[in-house]
């Protein structure tokens, strides 16, 4: 059961309206020609390969998982995933937003990310084992040798080949300082790798013809801790001299782990016994290099929680609809029928509209910062390109972290929506709530999203680059500050700018006298920052939707009927987090842990 249709609407009306994205493009010479008629025709092929190609399989990839042949060590995908990516990659999707120097479509990361959405909301699993080989193109690409780009990068871009990223090993996760994977130095410039790797998402599968592997390890000389890892390149087959696949490198799968959700996904733990690496960059500075494509993996995981959020509404919503228990407290709403359908009932309209409204505030924001990415690496004026590259780097722990949390509680609600039937895998629900799950973990989990954010993006250049965000709310506020309709968008958006630069302050001055404050005050805080970010958006689109009210377009009315429940119910939890974070360390370190 269950449905997907990319909501198209939304996208078009974010690109073209929210943000003006061809006007936006124009002042960036290599995407000047991307005009809103081909996005438009992008994201409609793309709407037409998720919702009935790849939306079909989603559950079929949950069923029956991938399975692992013990004596060969290769793996198999779910029934369907192996032939989806072939016409993945005969349609060039891969190709999209990739330089066109390695024979990319040179289209910008704005539109490439509206597609993104869509293969997250159609299938995650799948579209795991293509999102991950996007990161590992954009690490070659920033610190990969003319000649490892030229031999490794076309076959990335036109989905040939597939990526990974090896980082964790069983004793250490978040702390990378204390992996033990060793690389050997050889007479040939290569190296030979011994090591074992967890958590490898589509480490092993059948689905491209070679796998590329950055891994992390440690050189012989390396000093201690995270000055001391070096990243290298281990294909699965080492690559013959005209560029196909050769001898099989020592790399191989050892077990598929059995996970909660996202079961059409291998994530694998992979062993590497003498196998042949090149480095990637300096050495023992691979997690400068590798830094790449784990944020372009958070923003991605953003994007995969975003992507749960849209379809779970969307299936909610068609249930809420149809399913009839009891009659409206204010009277009989379908007299014809013996109840009347749930969505009169003003809980169900809350569930339905959280995840409508996190969906939709998610969109703009993910948008804005693929622009601002596009920004960052085309445009012609180099302090506009370092203006985009602070707002990149201060809110991207924010798309991982907020839009994750929001994700699980979004596909929550929509579960919720279907009562009893939503616990029944039958209807695919839960499988949503299961797959949301792994999004708050992986690729550093949440609270690690929030230490960096206010430990490393805000407190150690003493506000800089939030300053910067601050001052588009400031603008906007002061642009229509004297709209009367637009008092209930602007007032509590400038209040809650306010707190936030004051909350900002106490905590920073808290942690000079001891640092666990921003410990204790972190996970707080980035919700509290998150919901700033959606209240300037939401006032943004309710602007656009109060001046086109009387189109007779419905979607603007909708549109401000959304905003204004965002205002009303989701953004007062900020009073509560903003205590939570005022609340200091104390009550969560004076107990002893023997205690506990």
């Amino acid at each position: 059961m269950g449905q997907y249709t990319a909501p198209l609407r939304d996208m078009q009306f974010v690109l073209h309206e929210l943000l003006n994205v061809e006007n936006e493009l124009k002042q960036l010479p290599r995407h000047a020609d991307a005009d809103a008629e081909i996005m438009n025709q992008v994201l409609e092929e793309g709407a037409k390969f998720t919702s009935k190609v790849l939306f079909p399989l989603n559950r079929v990839g949950d069923h029956e998982g991938c399975r692992l042949d013990p004596i060969t060590h290769a793996v198999t995908t779910p029934t369907g995933f192996k032939e989806a990516y072939r016409q993945f990659i005969e349609a060039g999707w891969p190709a999209l937003a990739c330089d066109p120097e390695y024979g990319g479509q040179g289209l910008p990361v704005v539109l490439y990310n509206s597609l993104s959405e869509m293969l997250n909301s159609a299938n995650q699993a799948w579209y795991m084992y293509s999102g991950l080989s996007h990161g590992a193109y954009e690490c070659l690409h920033a610190h990969g040798t003319e000649e490892q780009k030229k031999l490794y990068l076309p076959k990335l871009v036109s989905g040939e080949w597939t990526g990974t990223m090896c980082l964790t090993e069983a004793h250490c996760g978040t702390d990378l300082g204390l992996l033990r994977s060793k690389a050997l130095p050889q007479s040939d410039g290569t190296y030979k790798i011994t090591g074992s790797k967890i958590f490898i998402s589509a480490g092993e599968h059948d689905m491209s013809t070679n796998i590329l592997h950055l891994v992390l390890a440690r050189l012989p000389d390396a000093p201690p801790g995270t000055k001391g890892i070096s990243l290298f390149l281990v294909p699965k087959f080492i690559p013959n001299a005209d560029g196909s696949p050769g001898q099989r490198n020592g790399i191989s799968c050892g077990a598929i782990e059995e996970k909660m959700g996202i079961h059409g996904n291998s994530t694998c733990q992979m062993n590497l016994d003498d196998a042949t690496g090149w480095i990637i960059g300096q050495p023992n500075k691979g997690l400068n290099a590798m830094f790449v494509m784990m944020n372009a993996a958070r923003l991605g995981v953003g994007m995969q929680s975003l992507g749960l959020t849209e379809v779970a509404y969307q299936n909610a919503l068609v249930y809420a609809k149809d399913r009839v228990q009891m009659r409206s407290l204010s009277g009989i709403k379908a007299p014809d029928q013996p109840a009347d359908p749930i969505i009169v009932h003003p809980d169900v309209r809350r569930m339905l509209f959280t995840a409508k409204a996190y969906a939709e505030a998610g969109r703009a924001f993910c948008s804005f910062i693929a622009l601002q990415i596009d920004r960052e690496l085309n445009h012609p004026d180099e302090s506009v390109r370092q203006e985009a590259a602070d707002l990149v780097a201060l809110l991207t722990p924010v798309v991982k972290a907020f839009i994750t949390d929001n994700g699980w509680i979004a596909t929550s609600e929509a579960m919720q929506v279907y009562g009893g039937h939503g616990f029944i895998a039958e209807w695919g629900m839960e499988q949503y709530v299961r797959d949301a799950r792994i999004n708050m973990i992986y690729e550093g989990t949440n609270t690690i999203q929030s230490l960096d954010l206010l430990g490393r993006k805000i407190l150690l250049d003493n506000g800089a680059k939030l300053r910067k965000f601050g001052v588009l709310v400031k603008d906007f506020v002061e642009e229509n500050g004297t709209s009367e309709a637009m008092n209930e968008f602007i007032t509590p958006l400038a209040d809650l700018g306010e707190k936030v630069t004051k909350l900002t302050m106490e905590i920073g001055m808290k942690a000079f006298q001891n640092k666990d404050e921003v410990g204790a005050a972190a996970v707080p805080y980035l919700r509290v920052l998150g919901h700033l970010v959606y209240a300037y958006f939401f006032a943004r689109m309710a602007k656009i939707a109060l001046e086109k009210l009387d189109s007779g377009d419905a979607f603007y009315k909708a549109k401000l009927a959304t905003a204004r429940f965002y205002f009303a119910r989701l953004l007062p939890e900020t009073a509560m987090l903003i205590r939570q974070a005022r609340s200091g360390a104390a009550s969560l370190l004076d107990l002893e842990a023997e205690l506990f």
